[in-house]
């Protein structure tokens, strides 16, 4: 499923301007196709045949091309516009508008070679970029830049800009159209995960309910010898060590399990946020951790408390890495270092994320409900890693989504303590700390084994128009 998730379609447009030498278009195109398939991106563009040279330098020419895109618009995740001469802006733009896919747009420029300046080999996407972007500007479209105004598309730094531009085409597509699961009703204490449904469903986000009477009910109706039932045990016994667990609590775990993926198949959902405290303990009798991680290791995250913002964090950041996210609690102080901080969860945290794991008891709702009841917790520490945190947060008052997003790293500093946890060590942790309780965030952070801050700042702030802090 990661590989299915990281992968990018884009539409490449190949810029060209008669009087410039377009024999730069033929190899520039084919260049760039090379190095598009070599990162593991799909290409749809013209046939070389199309247009001259598979290239856009008129109006026609930009009807050809927004025609064919118009025929790929459902694979089609965000366009790059490459330039191997100046190219012509008012038709670059015009492919975009016509098209109206509503995609990110990455402009790209080829370098001049100092030694090839004469009128054969010249040209001038250096100054063409600057005019492609000028007329985006003024047909109000939307588009990102490559780090280097011209670069060589072979050079790391353009594949660096590719691959963190295909990370925000992911998180922006799926965004815009992904569905969620919320199963039973935010724990009456944490008034923190309150959020707004219909905020979320304006931006594309769909919740789908399900009251947690019915999870039990469901569940209950399953036999201990059903197949799938059996199957989901399976799955966990080669997941965790299981040995010494109560069989009868694994089968609930297990029938828990397959009623909610059967649940998630039959609405289209790609994540599951859950109630737990104290519901699942009391009155089906296991906590739910180790179905979640499964899930959330299978890049279907699921999250604590019904925390729907969270969970959107958790995916977002599965997008833009292909890789599983976690739900964490900004915990506790690390000693009296200032950029360093505990991170903890009780805990459902993947697989993917520690260093190793077992299963566990809740211990801290042993006391009051039974240590029997709360048997499924994983218990482990988080690996040393880079991470990129995030928070999700809708705003009734001001009628936006606000979020923030980071980057830092998992240490090996020492630490004795239970469930999910992990040292973190983020620069001017304080600064971002009172941000934090300044705007009245969550408690929840979003968490991610990968480095891709830039990418989920940019998804969010350009292309979904979401209130961004970037903490640097």
């Amino acid at each position: 499923m990661g590989e299915q998730a990281k992968k990018c379609t884009l539409g490449v447009i190949v810029g060209n301007r008669g009087f410039f030498p377009g024999h730069l278009c033929e190899s520039g195109r084919q260049m760039m196709i090379k190095v598009l398939e070599e990162e593991g991106i799909d290409v749809v563009i013209l046939d070389v045949n199309a247009t001259r040279y598979g290239a856009v330098e008129s109006l026609d020419d930009a009807n050809i091309c927004s025609n064919y895109f118009k025929e790929h618009r459902n694979v089609i995740d965000g366009m790059l516009v490459t330039l191997p001469n100046f190219g012509d802006e008012r038709a670059v733009a015009n492919v975009i508008r016509v098209s109206a896919l509503n995609v990110p747009v990455l402009i790209h420029a080829f370098n001049d070679e100092v030694n090839s300046m004469t009128n054969k080999d010249r040209r001038d996407s250096f100054c063409g970029k600057i005019s492609v972007c000028n007329n985006l500007k003024q047909y109000g479209i939307t588009y990102s830049l490559t780090s280097m105004h011209t670069v060589d598309p072979k050079s790391e730094s353009f594949r660096s800009d590719l691959n963190q531009f295909a990370a925000v085409c992911r998180v922006v597509k799926s965004l815009r159209s992904v569905r969620l699961g919320a199963i039973g009703a935010r724990p009456a204490a944490f008034n923190t995960v309150r959020y707004s449904e219909k905020l979320l469903e304006r931006q594309g986000i769909s919740i789908e309910t399900l009251d947690l009477s019915e999870v039990f009910g469901r569940a209950n109706r399953l036999k201990d010898q059903d197949r799938n039932v059996q199957t989901k045990l399976e799955e966990m016994k080669s997941y965790v060590n299981t040995n010494g667990f109560p069989e009868d609590k694994l089968l609930k775990m297990a029938r828990l399990g397959v009623t909610i993926e059967q649940w998630m198949k039959d609405y289209d959902l790609s994540a599951t946020a859950i109630q737990c405290w104290t519901s699942m303990e009391e009155f089906f009798g296991i906590a739910p951790c180790t179905i979640m991680s499964m899930m959330s290791n299978s890049l279907l995250p699921s999250a604590c408390e019904v925390d729907i913002p969270g969970l959107v964090g958790m995916y977002a950041l599965q997008q833009a890495s292909g890789r599983p996210s976690a739900l964490l609690d900004w915990n506790n102080n690390y000693g009296d270092d200032p950029d360093k901080g505990v991170v903890f969860h009780c805990s459902n945290l993947p697989k993917d994320v520690f260093e190793e794991l077992k299963m566990d008891y809740h211990e801290i709702l042993a006391g009051a409900v039974g240590r029997e009841n709360t048997y499924g917790t994983l218990s482990g520490r988080i690996k040393s890693s880079p991470f990129t945190y995030c928070r999700v947060s809708t705003d009734d008052f001001t009628g936006e989504i606000r979020t923030y997003v980071g980057e830092g790293s998992f240490t090996k500093d020492p630490l004795l303590t239970f469930g999910g946890y992990g040292v973190v060590q983020i620069p001017q942790f304080q600064k971002l700390l009172t941000y934090i309780c300044e705007q009245g965030f969550e408690h929840h952070i979003a968490a991610n084994l990968s480095s891709i801050a830039p990418a989920i700042s940019e998804a969010f702030s350009k292309y979904l128009n979401w209130n961004v802090y970037h903490h640097q």
